[in-house]
């Protein structure tokens, strides 16, 4: 449902303090008022301008005038035998989007969407079964963290945090959506609010090369890149983005990116599909292709889907992969896979939502 308020999520402290000055909420004396709404918002988690007690009634009312720190509905919300979350989120606009919340015993891992929808159409991938309808602003990027923090009891903002982790690995490409992926990375790492370290964010990209380095030189996350191939005849199959941007292209933007500098590992994702990229020399082939970057090779079992045209890899030739990029250096961890009971493994987020025509949304 539209609101004609506006939401203070997703705004940044300049930002802030230009949209109150110039509705007249505060003077230019009073920007500190940003400062405790700031508090407010990301560190203590308020949802609801009353609850804001460092301020008085007449400005809290002035506040709820205008605007709104609302997060998006609930539209459904499935907790798996294993403990995952998974959130199917209803935004304003009535689009569906989905998140999961993983938990470890010394971690918890939020994976966000960047988009209702994708555009890379990876095949072996649920979401890429659904187009594109649009992508999410840097206020509905950030409410999903905001709302699975109010979910699991995680405010204030302290030390004991069960959010320890983001990834944007949920529905969408981030790098196609860059300045509100950028935007929620920068507000999340502020160290008065949130306070999650951008070094325990991990963006991940099907590989939109231009976009790779200068996401490097803006932003200090992770970077994860969707592998899935040893060569170009394979990922143009499965990852058809690698028709536009091939390994060649791919390999060295990761070469040139300038956390690895830093002797900072990229993680490459590796679904296992059986009998497509899973034999012992793809293995050796990988490791040539990825040679001289500092790296980390997640393995991901595939995890079905309904009308999926593949079947996850035999788990001992799963281990004869590992196995081969060990021995060669590589940490190669098989992943645990978690959620699967309640669509929400690696490769299983959909929502309902269906492409909206331009000219519906410029109507609105």
């Amino acid at each position: 449902m539209q609101s004609d308020k506006i939401n203070l999520i997703g705004f940044n402290r300049e930002e802030l303090i230009e949209e109150l000055v110039n509705k007249n909420i505060i003077t230019e004396k009073e920007k500190y008022r940003v400062k405790q709404l700031w508090h407010w918002i990301y560190f203590q988690g308020i949802s609801n301008f009353s609850e804001m007690t460092t301020f008085s009634s007449e400005f809290q009312n002035k506040l709820s005038k205008y605007y709104s720190i609302d997060r998006p509905l609930i539209s459904n919300h499935q907790v798996s035998k294993d403990g995952t979350h998974k959130w199917l989120l209803k935004l304003s606009d009535n689009n569906l989007v989905e998140m999961v919340f993983i938990p470890e015993i010394s971690r918890g891992t939020l994976c966000v969407s960047s988009q209702v929808g994708c555009t890379l159409n990876c095949k072996f991938c649920f979401t890429g079964t659904q187009r594109l309808v649009r992508n999410l602003t840097s206020e509905e990027i950030i409410s999903q963290l905001l709302l699975a923090r109010d979910q699991l009891g995680d405010w204030p903002t302290n030390k004991y945090r069960k959010i320890s982790n983001i990834v944007f690995m949920g529905m969408g490409e981030p790098l196609y959506n860059y300045e509100n992926a950028k935007t929620a990375v920068e507000i999340i790492g502020d160290k008065e609010g949130i306070q999650l370290s951008t070094k325990r964010i991990t963006l991940s990209t099907s590989g939109i090369v231009p976009k790779i380095l200068e996401w490097g030189k803006d932003v200090d996350t992770r970077l994860a890149i969707s592998l899935h191939a040893p060569n170009d005849k394979i990922r143009d199959e499965i990852v058809p983005i690698n028709k536009k941007y091939p390994l060649k292209e791919l390999i060295q933007a990761c070469q040139d990116y300038p956390r690895t500098r830093n002797s900072k590992r990229i993680t490459f994702e590796y679904v296992m599909l059986k009998g497509v990229n899973d034999k012992t020399s793809d293995a050796r082939q990988l490791i040539k292709l990825i040679q001289g970057i500092p790296a980390k090779i997640n393995l991901i079992p595939f995890n079905p889907w309904p009308n999926s045209p593949y079947e996850c890899s035999d788990r001992s030739q799963i281990k004869k992969f590992s196995d081969i990029l060990n021995n060669a250096g590589y940490s190669s961890p098989i992943r645990k896979t978690r959620g699967q009971d309640i669509m929400a493994a690696c490769g299983q987020l959909k929502s309902e939502s269906v492409k909206t025509k331009r000219s519906e949304l410029k109507s609105r």
